[in-house]
């Protein structure tokens, strides 16, 4: 199977889950917008014909499938990259614990963004600040604890105890991308957070992430993305 990822060319945001799955698990694929030529038109126009066209990308073409929501398309690839166990029970943890991490995401991306997407940042920098605030004193603490009580409770390395998958993957991109984004703050908190920390070494020194990671097919963390670094928010 040669995957077809189907997400903006310039950011890692949400497609980067998805391509770190691809990236560690050796697929085949193509990141469709980052070709030459027509690749965001060919984006838009699965967007806008077919029968069961997606919403949004990020999205996948896995032969005549085509799967949209990052969840989504990690609980369809996670067997078969065997980045899940094969028990529908761990399945659905999986499924689950991916679910949580879109909520997290979704809360990250609201820190420099908390009144409209449609504004700049300069145009809500102080409820940006406000919600930040209140981002890490309730949410990151409740988000990363579970997290972090998930690994205490896996008896392992991982999410599954000794076997990686995608959730640990998607982990990893939390951490790295709390790093960028708020520096000072994140040197604060890791102490509260060892596992996760732990784990996030543990994936960037795999051998296929850790190629990818210094490869071009990384794209640099900038501020247009979900994770973005403004000084005034880092406090």
């Amino acid at each position: 199977m040669r995957y077809e990822l189907y997400y903006w060319p310039e950011i890692q945001g949400r497609g980067e889950l998805v391509r770190l799955a691809l990236e560690e698990a050796g697929a085949s694929y193509v990141d469709v917008a980052r070709r030459r030529g027509s690749g965001v038109d060919a984006m838009s126009r699965m967007m806008d014909g077919g029968k069961r066209p997606p919403y949004a990308p990020p999205f996948l073409k896995a032969g005549r499938l085509v799967i949209a929501q990052v969840a989504l398309i990690l609980h369809h690839l996670g067997p078969r990259l065997k980045l899940v166990p094969r028990s529908e029970a761990d399945r659905l943890w999986a499924h689950q614990l991916q679910l949580t991490i879109t909520d997290l995401v979704k809360e990250i991306h609201d820190t420099h963004h908390p009144i409209s997407s449609q504004l700049y940042y300069e145009d809500q920098r102080p409820a940006a600040k406000r919600y930040t605030r209140e981002f890490w004193t309730h949410r990151v603490p409740k988000f990363l604890g579970y997290f972090e009580n998930v690994l205490e409770q896996s008896r392992g390395p991982f999410v599954f105890g000794r076997k990686l998958s995608y959730v640990d993957l998607s982990l990893f991109q939390i951490v790295e991308g709390l790093r960028y984004a708020f520096p000072k703050r994140m040197r604060r908190y890791e102490k509260e957070i060892p596992r996760l920390v732990a784990l996030r070494d543990r994936v960037a020194g795999r051998p296929r992430i850790a190629a990818y990671l210094r490869s071009d097919r990384r794209i640099p963390f900038n501020e247009w993305g979900i994770f973005r670094a403004y000084k005034e928010l880092d406090g």
